[in-house]
């Protein structure tokens, strides 16, 4: 499980993530194991949410390609819709198979979601792979509710944006269980 955080201030641009991991109810200790949950790829920076199996895949993925254009929405739709199609011919670790009628969709299903910042701004990736471009901030995993309830009660007060984004991963690491340890951060000039 996961926090991860982007706020935008000025031209400041900061993704902030949780280095926790947890094995079903369990979690090793930060200074036996620390996950690194951001991904930088060429000017890009991208936390990734979800089963920790998504972020091998992409790791592999990633590293079979040139560093991927990831400007504009269209951008990254393109980027993980590619993805989509490489996790399904590529890896058979992706079930495909939806027991539940209630729980099938039309749609792609990464179980997993994405928080992308570069200098065209903040994407996040959701699990059916739609994108959407936020301004100011936003945070996805566990806790994120939490992340996104101090981001909207302190961005007006707060000067930046590596301080909001750590006060936003400090209240999800104080409420949810499934997240916490150190805090990495990234930073890009929008």
């Amino acid at each position: 499980m996961t926090i991860a955080v982007a706020v935008r201030k000025g031209s400041e641009i900061v993704l902030a993530a949780d280095t926790q991991n947890n094995f079903g109810q369990n979690r090793a200790p930060i200074a036996n194991h620390r996950t690194q949950k951001i991904l930088t790829v060429g000017a890009n920076h991208l936390a990734t949410s979800g089963w920790g199996l998504y972020a091998n895949i992409l790791t592999d993925f990633l590293a079979r390609r040139r560093a991927p254009k990831l400007d504009t929405e269209r951008d990254v739709f393109r980027f993980f819709q590619a993805f989509w199609k490489v996790l399904h011919e590529q890896y058979s670790l992706v079930n495909d198979q939806c027991q539940n009628e209630e729980d099938r969709s039309p749609f792609g299903d990464l179980d997993a979601s994405f928080l992308l910042v570069n200098p065209g701004g903040i994407f996040f990736v959701s699990s059916d792979t739609s994108v959407t471009e936020f301004q100011q901030y936003y945070a996805v995993g566990s806790g994120a509710e939490f992340a996104l309830g101090a981001l909207h009660a302190l961005y007006e007060a707060e000067a930046d944006a590596e301080t909001l984004a750590r006060r936003a991963c400090a209240a999800a690491m104080a409420f949810n269980v499934y997240c916490g340890g150190e805090v990495d951060l990234c930073r890009v000039t929008a």
